[in-house]
């Protein structure tokens, strides 16, 4: 595969990471850990040891509770962009060592997906919830959905 291929893949991951920040790096982790992507010999091997997929995985879970939270301030204030941008170059830093290609070119991917998933799901949401009629819980859940699936689909390319 071209390299342009995996910095498209980390846009992606990037995109999971602006929709739920914790998503991301669960997903990224467990690829990691179960041999999906390698990430051995690299500064970000860590990711693939079974203390990151604990913990990833736990604050993913921690996250889509919070989600549903009303008092879980918007993706799109300042910590939670900035989360979202962190998580966004660390995972697309992952998939451009994982695919061979520059890791500042895959962070720097991953962080503009982070930056338009995390504003483009936040208008979808908002605007399916109004447009519908519906609790923001009827949204919510299928968003966690579609960024664990695109998370998966993203990892399991290598």
């Amino acid at each position: 595969m071209s390299s342009g291929l995996f910095l498209l893949l980390a846009l992606g991951i990037g995109v999971v990471a602006g929709l739920r920040s914790l998503t991301a790096p669960a997903v990224v982790a467990w690829a990691a850990h179960i041999g999906w992507i390698n990430l051995h010999g690299s500064p970000l091997s860590f990711m693939g040891t079974a203390w990151a997929v604990g913990i990833f995985s736990f604050l993913a879970l921690v996250e889509f509770v919070a989600d549903q939270l009303p008092s879980t301030p918007a993706r799109t204030a300042a910590v939670g962009l900035s989360a979202r941008i962190v998580t966004g170059a660390l995972t697309g830093a992952c998939l451009a060592i994982a695919g061979g290609a520059t890791v500042w070119l895959g962070a720097l991917a991953g962080a503009i997906g982070g930056i338009a998933g995390a504003f483009a799901g936040y208008h979808a949401r908002v605007g399916l919830v109004r447009t519908l009629r519906v609790p923001d819980l009827t949204i919510a859940i299928p968003e966690d959905l579609i960024a664990i699936g695109l998370g998966l689909l993203l990892v399991s390319r290598f």
